[in-house]
């Protein structure tokens, strides 16, 4: 049992490395190390898919589908049209925000809630002339508030009820630690708006205006072609033909690279240049150049948007199919009638190909389509739009059936009539069948790679706690002297639950859940404040991008860097410390 216990932590640690590494994507690994440990027999056969059929994940999956029946009702597009009327000060634009999206991801997906107001705080962000990322980083951060109210706001807390079950006190219910959260978020809601925002980085932008698009550089490439009039120029001699302020990266020739080519050299017919500026000085560029866009097909004559043509800037959201894939490999021109422009990746020395790049969640592209079928195509592409569209009521009719539905789930499992896998299954199964949703709009709705890595994680859990490793950790912790009592325990379970949040996301409750109850378990007191403090712990990356997909959705957009979020991450933290603590206390007693 010894070894088994060496060989897990051995496993755990070299997991939560490749987690960090990212070369495959998180849901691989979580199969390549689920399977491992089944191998060597550390879990049996029986117990590798255990987690798939878990109680927990069928309730994620059914609450993934009942969130996108509410969006297709056109309920979310009507809150935030009634946002967009909201006053123009900034104090109270960023509280109506912050209690909208806490609200929201209390109840529904949170990146779903961050996508419906992720536009309209861009576009007030431009309206009142203000940095985006005053708007975009509080917006992240809210979007995870909801997280610490219901039962059903996030996987963790899903999980973690699971566990309560299992050591024979029975599930969370549904509001069970909702006045706890609600503590923590007002407090943490109220110094964002007051003094919170102050301390959001706002780096210079040439164009306030424009201010969005400004925060960016695109890398994109252009093509010397025989009508360009630099052909046959040095590259010194750009500058003398445009007032575009852009960067040469790489001159390509001939199939050969050249990297950061000297201003002497000569442009020829067919050279191609990667090129690194804002959009308005790429346009200006090739208005004023006569360069060509390498990736500009069908519309070459409207560049940058016409009557028929339209250009949208997008963010690549985490269920993207773009997302860990090459421009060339998805060929956006032939498969989606698009055009890929330019993107703002998160590497900023980049040199190889514009079709080479591997894009990443959180990467900023300009595509260019015909305006009848562009936003349809974005949505495909699971990309997310940085400009409000006009609002579509397509099922409005429905809007009145899909919150009855997902209300009565919710007064249903409130009241303990049916547990959420349950309630929440059969909600799913009437948005489809209402016609709020389509089946393969209910399939697409769901995260494939956060079920299957939940799936694989949860035997970690079990296996922690049958090879003894649990105790072992708890063991050393009560030796070393590090525990001196219940609250100071409670505390520290909290402190390296918020850590382990910051680095791997939804892998830290299947850590911190068992240690935590048998650090209570050691001590003679009651498992619910450490459950609590766990809880709270795993919705609380607050000082990393990495720690959650809002975080780094808002990244780009915002021009935020990564040493930039833990300058208000970290007083949130304090708060979830100093206000999250005694209310735990004060509601689950050891």
């Amino acid at each position: 049992m010894y070894l088994a216990m060496i060989i897990l932590f051995i496993v755990i640690i070299v997991m939560l490395i490749l987690f960090i590494w990212d070369y495959w994507r998180y849901d691989i690994v979580a199969l390549m190390a689920l399977f491992f440990i089944a191998v060597v027999g550390i879990i049996n056969y029986d117990q590798v898919f255990l987690g798939f059929s878990h109680s927990a994940i069928i309730t994620v999956v059914a609450i993934l589908v009942v969130s996108s029946g509410l969006n297709n009702s056109g309920l979310t597009d009507l809150i935030s049209k009634m946002l967009s009327k909201v006053s123009n000060n900034t104090f109270i634009q960023l509280f109506v925000i912050l209690i909208t999206v806490t609200i929201l991801s209390a109840f529904i997906n949170n990146i779903g809630a961050l996508v419906l107001l992720m536009p309209l705080t861009t576009r007030l962000a431009k309206k009142n002339d203000k940095h985006p990322a005053i708007y975009l980083l509080p917006l992240a951060f809210g979007s995870q508030f909801g997280g610490w109210i219901t039962l059903i706001a996030t996987p963790p807390n899903l999980i973690i009820s699971s566990f309560r079950e299992r050591s024979g006190l029975g599930p969370f219910n549904m509001f069970d630690f909702t006045v706890v959260g609600i503590g923590i978020s007002i407090v943490c809601i109220l110094f964002i708006v007051t003094i919170g925002w102050r301390l959001i980085p706002q780096r210079e932008v040439p164009n306030k205006k424009s201010a969005l698009s400004q925060i960016n550089e695109y890398l994109t490439e252009v093509r010397v072609t025989e009508e360009s009039k630099i052909r046959g120029k040095r590259i010194y001699d750009i500058s003398k033909s445009t007032s575009a302020e852009i960067n040469i990266v790489t001159l390509i020739r001939e199939g050969s690279k050249i990297l950061a080519p000297s201003n002497l050299k000569t442009l020829r017919e067919d050279d191609i240049l990667i090129i690194k500026g804002h959009p308005r000085d790429i346009k200006t560029l090739i208005n004023d150049t006569r360069l060509q866009l390498t990736e500009e097909r069908e519309f070459k004559k409207e560049i940058l948007g016409s009557e028929e043509v339209n250009v949208m800037e997008v963010v690549v959201g985490p269920n993207s199919i773009l997302n860990r894939e090459t421009v060339k490999s998805i060929d956006l021109f032939n498969t989606y009638g698009l055009n890929l422009l330019a993107v703002s990746h998160h590497e900023k020395n980049l040199y190889t190909r514009l079709k080479n790049i591997k894009l990443k969640v959180g990467d900023i592209l300009m595509i260019q389509g015909r305006k009848d079928i562009i936003d349809l195509k974005i949505s495909e592409l699971g990309c997310l739009p940085l400009a409000e569209r006009e609002i579509g009521f397509g099922k409005t009719s429905k809007l009145y059936i899909a919150l009855a539905i997902f209300i009565t789930a919710v007064i249903i499992t409130a009241l303990n009539i049916l547990p959420p896998h349950i309630a929440f299954s059969i909600a799913a199964l009437a948005m489809i069948l209402s016609g709020v949703l389509s089946l393969q709009e209910a399939y697409k709705s769901i995260n494939w790679p956060v079920i299957i890595l939940l799936g694989a994680l949860i035997p970690f859990g079990i296996a922690l706690e049958t090879t003894g490793g649990s105790e072992f950790i708890t063991s050393i912790l009560l030796e070393s002297g590090i525990i001196i009592n219940p609250i100071f325990a409670l505390i520290i379970i909290l402190l390296i639950t918020t850590l382990l949040a910051n680095i791997v996301n939804n892998v830290d409750v299947i850590i911190m859940t068992p240690i935590a109850i048998t650090i209570a378990t050691a001590l003679q007191v009651s498992i619910d404040p450490f459950l609590i403090a766990v809880l709270i712990g795993a919705s609380s990356p607050f000082f990393t991008p990495i720690g959650h997909h809002s975080n780094i959705l808002v990244m780009g957009p915002s021009g935020l860097k990564f040493g930039d979020y833990w300058r208000l991450g970290i007083f949130i933290e304090i708060i979830i410390i100093f206000v999250g603590v005694p209310l735990i206390l004060l509601f689950f007693p050891f």
